[in-house]
């Protein structure tokens, strides 16, 4: 998968691109990720980028000019672009995965001060938000977009990984534990030391809606359970009832 970033401050990518799963896909060539300054793009004689915004306001406004220009030297009829803004649609797995299976070319623009000249939404795909809050730029956005598609990329970490991870099945993750057995009191569920495969999935899965009816309720109202979902959700309200 190919991913292009356009942002002001493409030295805020340097230790990202050399860390961890990013770095060995990046060298193993699985994935790519192009960084492109905007301001090399600008036509003004001093540089700017950005300019006051017309009616008056805080703030400086991105102009639309080198950004649309940033984005025809690199752009393709396969890529797809996406512009990170508070407007957008929220970044989910679902589309991380979306991303990875349809688009072998991506392009993210970063925002940035009090925004960029609206007319560079007609270029774009798609706008992508990751939360109801502010930054000061997109960057950090561009960054988590990135990451949660590399590593769904084939042969970045194993598929197995993926399987149970919170929202892949619409649930978030079961507690998982390592050694020692016992700390500070507090002990790995023996299940978990059984070796029985079923009751240990079976347990998962419990813990994984029980996580999810506890901290993330409108997933469940999102999600269709099937009869063993039900019973196991119908034995985790009871136990909370009797508690």
């Amino acid at each position: 998968m190919r991913i292009s970033i356009l942002t002001l401050f493409p030295d805020m990518f340097e230790g990202f691109k050399q860390s961890s799963i990013i770095a060995r896909a990046l060298n193993s060539d699985k994935a790519s990720i192009e960084i492109i300054n905007i301001r090399d793009f600008t036509k003004e004689k001093h540089g700017h980028v950005d300019d006051t915004p017309y009616g008056g306001g805080a703030g400086m406004i991105m102009k639309v000019q080198p950004v649309l220009d940033a984005l025809n030297s690199i752009r393709t009829k396969d890529s797809y672009v996406i512009l990170t803004s508070a407007i957008g649609e929220r970044f989910k797995q679902q589309m991380a995965r979306r991303y990875v299976s349809n688009i072998s070319h991506l392009i993210i623009i970063c925002g940035h001060y009090e925004g960029i000249d609206y007319r560079i939404n007609q270029y774009v795909d798609q706008l992508v938000s990751i939360g109801d809050f502010i930054l000061t730029g997109g960057e950090l956005v561009a960054m988590m977009i990135s990451d949660a598609c590399i590593r769904l990329v084939e042969g970045v970490i194993l598929k197995e990984s993926h399987l149970d991870e919170s929202f892949e099945n619409g649930l978030l993750e079961y507690p998982q534990y390592t050694k020692p057995y016992c700390y500070d009191n507090q002990c790995v569920p023996d299940i978990l030391l059984s070796g029985h495969h079923e009751n240990i999935r079976k347990y998962r899965l419990k813990e994984s809606l029980r996580t999810t009816y506890l901290h993330r309720k409108d997933l469940l109202e999102q999600k269709v359970l099937n009869k063993e979902e039900r019973l196991l959700l119908q034995e985790i309200e009871d136990e909370l009832e009797t508690n």
